[in-house]
């Protein structure tokens, strides 16, 4: 009987029960894939849109959560290459989102010695948005708290072939050797070159897939699904996250 009505209470997302995370084995990097915001503005008879201005505001609290937790990194995957295929209304307003989420928020990311990069490809981006991002990277260059990384136009797969095009340019002009080619010479040519590769990463809303989420670097990352859309992800959440990491044996294809 108690374990039912802790299932349920749980369900209910009512679960306050205090989580024990050891401050020793936080993960440097999460990444998230923030999934659910349309199904969560059609559940309450919305617009798609309106699910994005929510899951713009559970940006800014699993940022303050994570870095509070001692997060090295985290990067949230905002818009993805394949993305542009969506309603062109619904592109529009998402490119449009970091805009509205820095002109509000930056200033307590500062306060919250946070610095925002981003990585992806800029050239199909909105001259607003790339504007919006440049501004935020610079006047926060010096933080040296939190790394957010927000993964814009961005695949995987078109990630490692242009990699793969960097290291032949380089092998054309003689400064690279086919047999030095390795997989921290690739590691060195990803557009998260300069970042650990994720711990943890979270996928939102039920789906299991990757979608296209930094192939190369989740090689050997835990992956935690929960059946919560985005727009309700909250600290909670995240601390449920970082103590199943925790419950669980990192050994990289090796034995313990």
């Amino acid at each position: 009987m108690i374990k039912r009505i802790q299932a349920w209470f749980k369900q209910k997302g009512t679960d306050h029960a205090p989580l024990e995370l050891s401050s020793d084995n936080i993960p440097k990097h999460v990444a998230i894939i923030m999934d659910g915001n349309g199904r969560w503005a059609k559940k309450r008879g919305l617009p798609r849109i309106a699910g994005h201005h929510s899951g713009m505001k559970a940006v800014k609290r699993v940022t303050i959560a994570a870095n509070d937790l001692g997060v090295k990194v985290l990067t949230m995957y905002a818009f993805s290459t394949e993305n542009w295929k969506r309603p062109k209304e619904e592109v529009d307003f998402l490119m449009k989102l970091p805009q509205q989420f820095l002109a509000i928020e930056l200033d307590e990311l500062i306060a919250n010695n946070v610095q925002v990069r981003m990585m992806g490809l800029r050239d199909d981006l909105p001259s607003h948005t790339i504007q919006a991002l440049e501004e935020a990277i610079d006047k926060t260059k010096h933080n040296t708290g939190l790394i957010l990384n927000f993964a814009l136009n961005y695949g995987g797969q078109r990630e490692i072939v242009e990699s793969v095009r960097s290291i032949a340019q380089h092998v054309q002009a003689g400064k690279l050797k086919i047999e030095d080619i390795e997989e921290a010479v690739v590691q060195e040519h990803l557009m998260s070159s300069e970042l650990p590769n994720p711990d943890l990463l979270i996928r939102t809303s039920g789906e299991l897939r990757l979608s296209n989420f930094m192939l190369w670097q989740i090689a050997y990352s835990e992956l935690w699904f929960t059946d919560v859309y985005w727009p309700e992800f909250n600290e909670r959440h995240l601390k449920e996250a970082v103590a199943e990491y925790q419950r669980r044996s990192r050994r990289y294809g090796g034995l313990q």
